[in-house]
């Protein structure tokens, strides 16, 4: 937690020695009000001086002043460091997210990134702002009221040795049972998470296979494990509030019966008794305000290791230190004995993959499911990077490049098309912030989606909602295209972007694909024939192999694996 703080934290420095020497200006003017009010009593009320009390009391009420108005400022500024510290965090992990290749997002999972971007952090801000608030005057207030204590009467001051280290003994026992619940807590948290998204996500497979009883059970699961974890956690702090209450309310009571003796005695002034309990309620006040702070710090320890963790992780895929000379070129890809396992994976998914994609062509890559065509696309923008041989853009392998360089020569249309919540423009912009009116509809036109645009009542203007669902499949596919066509870049991939077009459309969207993209380079995987079928080469893997190379003539006579994908969706006639 600390070296999170100290990183994020250093920018308000300025504000933060503000903070620190308001707060300790405000602490010494509470220590310092007990004092006059004792000088009140005893110079003032036993001797009858009108004129002491008046004067001490006008110096009493300024010291108030002063101290009201060093807490406002001190809170206001610990406010604004508070808030911008978790802005400044929230900001850090989400472009840290950003650069995760598919493997680290994975590791983690969905559901946790979220929740650390939101609840740890609001969890770590809290104390935060609790710490230079309350938590920087409290220890101010302890030490400070044990030497004023001591001051008023050292005989008294004994009870203090019993009070503090019984307080201190309750809070250790509390805290070393509160810290793995936390901890537990938090894991919690993200179950929740991940079952909510789970639950919206497939809302319309659970209620197609009447499974809305069994997601609320598992949601009542996660639910009641948190609801479970949380009242323990609760009922350790309920049980800690009344102990340390009782503690200094018997404390009073013993000071109390002490202090009577020893005023009755002549021992002490019956105004340093009245100084002696201020001090003492400041202490054991300070000491309570340690006991919120020990509640939220364990939590908050948690997660800001949950951050750190993320903010700490290298991504597998990242730019290279030196980056090679730039590619020259129209978008060759080159695959040379490429292989590929996942993280863990006791076997390689891809293995000994060598073929060549050049501009002006198609390539289409085709087989069975599971046979790893869209993990092998993904290799070509480093979604994955390669755990064996090597992939070439005009010569150059991928790794040695930028990824921003890199990425700005592919268009990707991914399996799941997914939309921006925002416009139709917006959206098509995605590629191009600068692309004109006149460039989107003609992007439209290509991927065949200008007439269900133009009958949207706002056209280019016409909302979409998050992930694109307020339009169907097929709609949502032709607009990603479409913002593909947009950005208009060397080399197209598109990973089975067709599948939810009909016959008519895909014939016509592959058409115009061949009529306005003659220059650049195009991979297409697919699993319908029709698709692929007029495409310049077509790869055919099986099992993480290539079985087959060639056109689709050729690779009717020459590939089994090629004949048996045709034959099951054509005649022989129509294959022919």
């Amino acid at each position: 937690m600390i070296p999170l703080l100290v990183t994020y934290l250093r920018p308000y420095s300025r504000a933060l020695v503000l903070v620190i020497a308001l707060l300790f200006v405000q602490a010494v003017a509470n220590l310092y009000l007990p004092e006059l009010n004792a000088d009140i009593i005893n110079n003032g009320v036993v001797k009858g001086d009108i004129d002491y009390i008046v004067r001490t009391g006008a110096v009493m009420l300024a010291v108030t002043v002063v101290l009201g108005a060093c807490a406002i400022v001190a809170v206001y500024w610990g406010a604004r460091v508070a808030m911008g510290f978790g802005r400044d965090v929230r900001r850090a992990l989400f472009r840290k997210v950003e650069s995760f290749p598919q493997t680290e997002v994975n590791t983690f999972g969905t559901a946790s990134l979220i929740t650390r971007n939101t609840n740890d952090v609001q969890q770590v801000q809290q104390v935060v702002f609790m710490a230079l608030t309350v938590m920087i005057s409290a220890p101010i207030l302890a030490a400070g009221g044990i030497i004023m204590a001591l001051r008023q009467d050292v005989p008294l001051s004994g009870l203090l040795v019993v009070i503090l280290p019984l307080m201190f003994l309750v809070i250790g026992i509390v805290m070393s049972r509160a810290i793995p619940l936390f901890r537990a807590m938090q894991v919690k948290v993200d179950r929740i998470n991940q079952v909510m998204r789970e639950r919206l996500a497939g809302v319309r497979v659970i209620r197609a296979f009447v499974q809305t009883e069994r997601e609320e059970r598992r949601f009542d699961e996660a639910n009641l494990d948190l609801f479970d974890t949380s009242l323990r956690v609760n009922r350790l702090f309920a049980a800690t509030i009344p102990i340390l209450t009782a503690i200094l309310n018997l404390s009073l009571v013993a000071v109390m019966w002490f202090g009577a003796i020893r005023v009755d005695t002549g021992a002490m002034p019956i105004g340093n008794l009245t100084a002696f309990i201020a001090y003492l309620t400041q202490i054991m006040f300070a000491v309570l305000m340690a006991v919120i702070m020990f509640v939220m710090v364990p939590r908050a320890a948690v997660s800001a290791g949950r951050i750190a963790a993320v903010l700490d992780t290298e991504p597998s895929v990242r730019d290279p230190e030196r980056p090679g000379p730039q590619p020259l070129g129209r978008g060759m890809i080159e695959f040379r004995d490429v292989e590929f396992r996942y993280p863990g994976a006791e076997a390689a998914v891809l293995r000994s993959i060598s073929f060549v994609a050049g501009p002006g062509e198609t390539t289409a890559i085709v087989g069975s499911t599971g046979s790893g065509k869209s993990t092998l696309v993904n290799l070509i923008p480093r979604f994955y990077d390669v755990t064996g041989g090597t992939v070439l853009v005009d010569g150059v392998d991928v790794r040695e490049m930028p990824q921003e360089d890199l990425w700005k020569r592919i268009g990707v249309v991914p399996q799941k098309a997914f939309l921006f919540s925002g416009t139709i423009g917006s959206n098509l912009r995605y590629g191009d912030e600068e692309a004109t009116d006149e460039a989107l509809w003609k992007a439209l036109d290509i991927a065949q989606a200008r007439s269900f645009v133009e009958e949207m009542p706002d056209r280019l203007e016409s909302p979409i909602a998050q992930g694109g669902a307020n339009v169907s499949g097929g709609q949502r596919q032709r607009l990603s295209i479409a913002r593909a066509l947009v950005k208009r870049p060397e080399i197209y991939i598109f990973d089975d972007s067709f599948s939810a077009l009909d016959f008519r459309t895909d014939s016509l969207l592959r058409a115009a694909l061949r009529r306005e993209l003659g220059s650049a380079t195009v991979i297409i995987v697919g699993q319908r024939v029709g698709t692929i079928m007029h495409a310049d080469r077509i790869v055919v893997m099986e099992d993480g192999e290539v079985v087959g190379i060639g056109t689709h003539a050729e690779l009717l006579e020459t590939c089994v694996t090629y004949r048996e994908i045709v034959l099951s969706q054509l005649t022989e006639e129509e294959a022919a």
